[in-house]
Formats: C-alpha cells, sequence, structure tokens
C-alpha cells in the first residue's frame, strides 16, 4: 500500500481490512480459549475421577452394604471404568493413551462426544433434545426482561431524585430480598392453583400455557437486581461532559437518555448478558425442577440425585464452552456498538 503522504516508508502505517483483523482476532480468542478449556477438562477428570474413584462410584450405584468386589469389577467393566486413568502401561503404541478413562471419558469431550450415561443414554442426543425446552423458558425471560429491566431503569433514571425514583428503588430492594423460590411457589399457588389460569407444572409439548407462567416469574425475580444494577450505570454516565453538551445543544431529557446515555452504557449492558448466555442453554435448575420443565436444568438435577456423574461431567465442561462463547461474542459487540473500541 503506497502512502503519498508519507516522507519515508516507514512513516506510512498499513492497517489491513476489517474483516482480516476479525478474522485475527477470534483465531486468538480461540488460541486464549483452549488452555481454559483444557484446564476445566483435567480439574473435572481429578475431580470425578482422581478424588472420586470409579470403585467409589460402583459403591455409591450398587450400595454401600452388602456390596462385593466382584459387583464391583462387573459394573466397572459394564459402564467403561475398568481401564487405567490415563496411561495404559499394558497397551503399545497409541492405544498406551487412547485405551484409558481419560481419553474416553474426557478427551472426547472436546468433539461434543459426551459418551454414555450410567442408565445407557446417549448424552449428546439428551442434550440436544432437552435444549429446546431450556430455550423455549429461558430466551422469553431474557429477551423480555432485558427489555422491562432497561426500561424501568431508564424511566428511574428520567425522574432521578424524585418520588418515583426513590419508590423505584425501594421496589427493587424489596424485590432482591424475596427468595427466588418465593417467586416459584407464590406464582404456583396463587396463579395456578387457585385462579387456574396455567397449569401448575408440566410441559405438555411447549405450548404456550405451559410456559408463561415461568416465564413471568422469571421476569419477576429479576427486576429487583438488574434494574437497580443498569439505573447505576445510567447514573454513572448521565453525569459525563457529552451529555451536558447534549443538552446545551437543545436535546430533550429522553433524546439525551435514549439517543446518547443508553448507546454508551452498552458496553457494560453487554457485559452483564454474557452471564446469562450459557444459561439460555443450561437452563435454570430451579424453574426447570419445580416446573417439571424436560430442559437441560433439570436434566442436571437428576443426574446430581441419581449420582450420575457421566452427566454432571458433560454439563460442566459444556457450561465452560458455552461460557467462553459468551465472552468471545460480547467482546466482538464491543466493536460494533462503540468505534472507540479497537481489535487488538
Amino acid at each position: 500500500m503506497y502512502c503519498a503522504s508519507a516522507r519515508t516508508p516507514a512513516a506510512c502505517k498499513i492497517t489491513p481490512p476489517y474483516n482480516i483483523r476479525m478474522i485475527a482476532y477470534l483465531i486468538r480468542r480461540l488460541l486464549y480459549a483452549l488452555p481454559i478449556l483444557i484446564g476445566v477438562n483435567l480439574l473435572t477428570f481429578a475431580l470425578f475421577f482422581v478424588v472420586n474413584t470409579p470403585d467409589d462410584m460402583a459403591r455409591m450405584q450398587l450400595g454401600v452394604k452388602r456390596v462385593t468386589p466382584e459387583a464391583i469389577v462387573l459394573w466397572k467393566q459394564q459402564h467403561g471404568y475398568d481401564k487405567p486413568l490415563m496411561i495404559n502401561h499394558a497397551a503399545a503404541g497409541a492405544k498406551q493413551f487412547t485405551n484409558t478413562i481419560f481419553w474416553q471419558k474426557s478427551a472426547s469431550m472436546f468433539v461434543l462426544d459426551f459418551g454414555y450415561s450410567d442408565d445407557g443414554r446417549n448424552i449428546s442426543r439428551e442434550i440436544v433434545t432437552r435444549m429446546g425446552p431450556s430455550l423455549s423458558i429461558a430466551l422469553p425471560t431474557f429477551l423480555a426482561g432485558l427489555v422491562i429491566y432497561v426500561s424501568f431503569a431508564l424511566l428511574m433514571t428520567l425522574f432521578r431524585a424524585t418520588a418515583l425514583d426513590i419508590a423505584g428503588v425501594t421496589l427493587c430492594v424489596m424485590l432482591m430480598s424475596i427468595s427466588g423460590l418465593f417467586y416459584i411457589i407464590g406464582g404456583q399457588f396463587l396463579i395456578g392453583k387457585l385462579w387456574h389460569l396455567v397449569p401448575v407444572s408440566g410441559y405438555g409439548g411447549g405450548g404456550f400455557k405451559f410456559v408463561v407462567l415461568p416465564v413471568v416469574i422469571g421476569i419477576i425475580g429479576g427486576i429487583g437486581s438488574s434494574s437497580r444494577w443498569y439505573r447505576a450505570i445510567f447514573l454513572e454516565e448521565i453525569g459525563r461532559d457529552y451529555v451536558r453538551t447534549a443538552r446545551a445543544k437543545g436535546l430533550s431529557e429522553l433524546q439525551v437518555l435514549f439517543i446518547h446515555v443508553l448507546k454508551n452504557a452498552m458496553i457494560p449492558i453487554l457485559t452483564g448478558v454474557v452471564v446469562v448466555i450459557p444459561l439460555l442453554f443450561m437452563g435454570s435448575l430451579l424453574t426447570e425442577s419445580f416446573f417439571g420443565i424436560p430442559g437441560l436444568g433439570s436434566y442436571t438435577i437428576d443426574a446430581i440425585n441419581a449420582q450420575d456423574f457421566s452427566v454432571v461431567r458433560a454439563m460442566v465442561f459444556l457450561g465452560s464452552l458455552l461460557y467462553i462463547a459468551g465472552l468471545i461474542l460480547t467482546d466482538i459487540s464491543y466493536t460494533l456498538v462503540d468505534p472507540r473500541v479497537r481489535l487488538s
């Protein structure tokens, strides 16, 4: 690239196109994420196979009392836990590493092969099947909740230091002080049992009547903490110099809030959104369990209760993978909402 205004070739900076920089940035972030996933995988493997040995798993599944060594050996053979942990000295060549518990139970997760649960079901197929019910609850709750929380926070910011703002903050603190279980049980009793507007629990093919109550309760349960946090972000932005400049140009308070303040507050908002992204797929443990939703959240709870560590390991790894993906997507969105953020 020739730079006519530069006196020397060294003074001319060549900036790659945006698409090339974006691809290079994604590659770097993926390379950064790989050691994190490896660390999570190794830590999970150590917790489930070193601290809690396959013999311990067999005793818990068979029953601590009256379990024989022969029964333990048979159970380990049936579930593939009879191999060495990481190195198989009895094998030759590559089988020293591939014919091990680590390779077959943990390393295979990097290609999304989660194996089988203790009851013989394919975990990957169960995840795909149960992801739909989780999304049918989490996605409407996330999208509608984000609009409601931001709107309520903007309303309190618009009427800041007034009686309406004080009442809004008081309401947020009250809602934050109430346990999420109260919203679930109270909503089931009031709306489902007394008013008979929607079923108390169940899924029934994902009909609207089965998801409306969990979505409403999920939104109400998050109003307090989320709206108060967004209000703090908007109040911090409202005192900056660009806001005073916008007012000096004659813009109304609504225009200042929705055009300038909201736009410049998108980065902290996106940072908070990334925490929710894994939950969209993983589901809510309490909500799905109480409402009988056959999603990934209830799947995890059932696996913990049944001490099915194959499922628990898969869900821990999947949650880490989704969280890292959310971080990468958030960093990319920074460059879209704020041109001051550069890819580096």
